[in-house]
Order: C-alpha cells, then sequence, then structure tokens
C-alpha cells in the first residue's frame, strides 16, 4: 500500500506558530517563466483594431480551400487563393506582434521571407538547387539574426517570449 495523504491545516504550517502570515497568503515575486509570458491585454491593436480583419481573412482561406477540396471549379485557383490569404494574413499577425515586442515570430518571419525569396529565383532564373537552397539559408539566416536583435531591443532584453 502507498502511503496515505493528510490534510494539512493552518495549524499545520510553519509560519502559523510563531504568528507569521501562512506562505499561501504572502504575495509571491513573478518569476522568470511570469515575466516571459505575454499577456493578451499587451497584444498590438491593428489599425483597423475595432474590424478583426487578420481572423476575416484566414477564415476565408479556410473556406476557399475547403471549397476547392470538395469539388469546386477551378481547384488549383481557389487553393492558390486560399494559401495566399492565410499567408498574408498570418505575416501580418506575426509582423505585428513581433515589432511590438509582444511575441518573437522570428524563425517564422525569416522562413517564410527565404521562401518568398526562392519562389520566384527557382521560378525565373536556371539556378541550380544547391544555389537556391544556399540563397535562401543565407537570407534565413541574416533575417533570423536583425528580427531577434529587433526583438530583444524592443521587448525589454528578452530574446523571446511566450
Amino acid at each position: 500500500m502507498g502511503r496515505r495523504s493528510r490534510k494539512r491545516g493552518l495549524s499545520d504550517s510553519p509560519g502559523a506558530s510563531n504568528g507569521e502570515p501562512s506562505a499561501a497568503k504572502k504575495p509571491l515575486k513573478p518569476d522568470a517563466a511570469a515575466r516571459r509570458r505575454a499577456r493578451l491585454d499587451e497584444a498590438p491593436k491593428p489599425p483597423w483594431a475595432p474590424v478583426p480583419l487578420t481572423e476575416i481573412c484566414i477564415f476565408v482561406g479556410i473556406i476557399l480551400i475547403a471549397v476547392a477540396l470538395l469539388g469546386g471549379s477551378q481547384r488549383a485557383l481557389l487553393i492558390g487563393f486560399g494559401l495566399a490569404l492565410i499567408l498574408i494574413a498570418t505575416l501580418e499577425l506575426c509582423l505585428r506582434e513581433h515589432l511590438a515586442g509582444y511575441r518573437s515570430h522570428s524563425v517564422l518571419v525569416a522562413a517564410c521571407s527565404a521562401i518568398i525569396l526562392a519562389l520566384p529565383l527557382a521560378l525565373l532564373t536556371g539556378l541550380s538547387k544547391v544555389l537556391l537552397l544556399a540563397a535562401a539559408a543565407v537570407t534565413f539566416g541574416l533575417l533570423w539574426w536583425l528580427l531577434r536583435s529587433l526583438f530583444r531591443s524592443r521587448s525589454g532584453g528578452m530574446s523571446w517570449r511566450a
């Protein structure tokens, strides 16, 4: 059999016998994890604040993709337009949060930028795959470092924030 737990009353607490308030009643200092946690009321507001335009764009993009997958005409166009709407709305939200120092999206913004650079290079030029990958990797690394430094300066010294 395992040990039985017992409930401890206020009289069993170490500070109760000498007149000190119990540990549950003392205000606790926020630790490092609590400071790294971004609160919802600190989120940056978009210029179109009362209208949830970002969420509407993502929702319309999901609907377009669903219509295309359920058998709509011109599937490729609907899927492409739906993905473009979702990507633009997501990048706008990530950039707004990142530049305000609310949450760090360095990797996502740098990766999307590298893809946005590599895609036209792959379609419009005859560069080899190795050169395209090298250009995308250099773009990703440079932008990641710059965005991380920018976030650190905007967030008061933190390199990431959840």
